[in-house]
C-alpha cells in the first residue's frame, strides 16, 4: 500500500532535487497501531524530511522476514515476531516500541459460569493462532493460579473471535484496542484475564525495526524517518480522534466506529503515552525481560527447531540514537 497524500504533493513541490524513497512493511492489515505513520505520511512529516514513504501492506510473510530479507528498509513488527527473528539470528534492530502498556488478554463469555479465574481453565477448550507463545503465556497464567496447564486447542485464526462468541470454544487472547473494541461494538458480554496477573512479564508491542547494515551505512536517512514517524505518534497521542480521522481517510474499514472507538481505548488507558514517557521510547529492562521469559519458556527456537540459550545480554537488540541526534 501506498497513501498517495498532500504530503506527497508538498515533497514533490519543496526546494530539494528529489525525495529518497523508502518502504515500510506492515505487521497486519492496517490498524491503529500504525496511526502514527499514516499520520506522518498525511501531514506530511515524512515529506518534509525529504522521504516518499512506501506504507506496504501485509502480507503471506511475516515483516520480520522480509526486513531481514532486505526486501523493506524498516518493518513494523509484533514484539513476539521481533524477538523470535532476533534471536534466531536476523541482523535487524528495534528502534521504537508503540505501546508502551500491554494490550493483549486471555477473554471468555461472561455468562460462562465455569470460569471465574486462570485455574478454571484446566479443561477447557482454547481457539487460538498456533504458536509456541500462546502455550507458555496460557500454561503459565493456569499455573499461577494453582491450576494444571491441560486445555485442548484448536487453531482457528482471527475466526477464534466468532468461535468464543457463539460458545463453540470457552477462551481465546484478544487484543484490548481492536478485538476487545469490536466485541464491545457488537454487544458481546465478555470478561478477561491480564497476561501481568498471573505472571506473564507486561512487553512493550509494536517494534520498529531496520537492518544492521542500513543503520550502520544511511544514519541520517534513518534519523530522518524515525523523527517524522515518531513527530506522526505524538501528534496523533494529542489529537487522538483527529488521528482517527485520518486513518479512516486513508484505510478502508468496513467500520469506521471501530477505529474511532480503538484510539479512545488507545488514549483513555495511556497506550501511545502515560503522559510522562515520550512515545516509542524502548525500556531496555521490560525488553529483556520479556526476552528472558520467552528464552526460559522454550518459545524462541533456533532453525533445528531446538530452544535456544539464554544469551545473557539483549541490550544490543534496540538502537535509540536516533532520538538524541
Amino acid at each position: 500500500m501506498k497513501l498517495a497524500t498532500p504530503g506527497l504533493v508538498a515533497c514533490l513541490l519543496a526546494p530539494m532535487a528529489h525525495a529518497e524513497e523508502v518502504s515500510i512493511v506492515l505487521d497486519w492489515t492496517l490498524n491503529t497501531n500504525h496511526v502514527g505513520l499514516v499520520v506522518a505520511q498525511e501531514k506530511g512529516y515524512f515529506a518534509d524530511a525529504g522521504l516518499e514513504v512506501d506504507i506496504l501492506p501485509y502480507s503471506d510473510s511475516s515483516s520480520t522476514a522480509l526486513l531481514a530479507a532486505g526486501a523493506v528498509d524498516f518493518a513494523y513488527m509484533t514484539a513476539l515476531g521481533f524477538m523470535s527473528a532476533k534471536a534466531g539470528g536476523a541482523d535487524i534492530t528495534a528502534l521504537w516500541a508503540t505501546m508502551q502498556r500491554e494490550a493483549g488478554r486471555l477473554v471468555y463469555n461472561s455468562d460462562n459460569e465455569e470460569i471465574s479465574r486462570p485455574a478454571d481453565l484446566e479443561g477447557k477448550t482454547y481457539a487460538g493462532f498456533g504458536s509456541a507463545w500462546e502455550a507458555a503465556l496460557i500454561s503459565t497464567m493456569i499455573e499461577q493460579d494453582g491450576g494444571t496447564p491441560d486445555y485442548d486447542t484448536v487453531t482457528l485464526g482471527t475466526g477464534a473471535y466468532e468461535a468464543l462468541a457463539s460458545g463453540a470454544v470457552d477462551f481465546t487472547l484478544e487484543v484490548a484496542t481492536w478485538e476487545g473494541v469490536n466485541s464491545e461494538l457488537l454487544g458481546r458480554e465478555q470478561s478477561h484475564f491480564i497476561y501481568s496477573d498471573y505472571g506473564v512479564p507486561e512487553p512493550q508491542g509494536g517494534y520498529i525495526g531496520t537492518r544492521d547494515s542500513l543503520l550502520r551505512d544511511e544514519p541520517e536517512m534513518v534519523d530522518a524517518f524515525m523523527e517524522a514517524a515518531s513527530k506522526g505518534y505524538a501528534w496523533a497521542a494529542e489529537n487522538p480522534q483527529a488521528a482517527a480521522e485520518i486513518l479512516i481517510e486513508a484505510g478502508d474499514f468496513p467500520n469506521e466506529e471501530l477505529v474511532r472507538g480503538s484510539m479512545r481505548v488507545i488514549d483513555k488507558g495511556g497506550y501511545l503515552t502515560d503522559g510522562t514517557t515520550p512515545p516509542g521510547r524502548i525500556d531496555g529492562d521490560r525488553l529483556e525481560t520479556m526476552a528472558r521469559f520467552l528464552y526460559d519458556s522454550g518459545v524462541l527456537r533456533g532453525s533445528d527447531g531446538q530452544p535456544l540459550a539464554w544469551p545473557g545480554d539483549v541490550s544490543g537488540w534496540f538502537d535509540q540514537r536516533w532520538i538524541e541526534d
